[in-house]
C-alpha cells in the first residue's frame, strides 16, 4: 500500500528548515515497515515575505508543510498509521489509489 503524508514543517526566522519531519516518524516506526519513502514537495510558511526572512511579528506563523509518499509492506498498514499518529508531525495522510497514481480512472 502506498500513502501520501503531509507533515507540519517548522522554519527558523531565516526561512530555513528547523525540523526534519520524517525523522519524527522514523523514530516511531519498527524496522521493515517502509519499503520506500519519496519526497514530493515542501511549502514554506505563509509568513515568509519576498525577502525570504520571517518578520519579527510573524515568528508564530513559521509553519509550512512537507509532503512525502510512503510504500508500506503489505499487512503493516496499522503499524504505519499508529506511528504517524504518534509522530506529532503528521497533519494528514491518505492511502493512494494505484490506478489513479498510474493515470487510470
Amino acid at each position: 500500500m502506498k500513502y501520501r503524508v503531509v507533515f507540519r514543517d517548522r522554519s527558523n526566522p531565516a526561512g530555513e528548515r528547523a525540523d526534519d519531519p520524517p525523522s519524527f516518524l522514523d523514530a516511531q516506526l519498527n524496522d521493515g515497515v517502509v519499503i520506500n519513502a519519496t519526497f514530493v514537495e515542501r511549502t514554506g510558511p505563509d509568513s515568509q515575505h519576498s525577502s525570504d526572512i520571517l518578520e519579527e511579528d510573524d515568528d508564530f506563523l513559521s509553519y509550512g508543510t512537507e509532503v512525502w509518499e510512503y510504500d508500506i509492506v503489505e499487512g503493516r498498514d496499522r503499524e504505519f498509521k499508529e506511528a504517524l499518529l504518534n509522530s506529532g508531525m503528521a497533519i494528514e495522510f491518505e492511502p493512494m489509489d494505484v490506478d489513479t497514481e498510474l493515470g487510470f480512472s
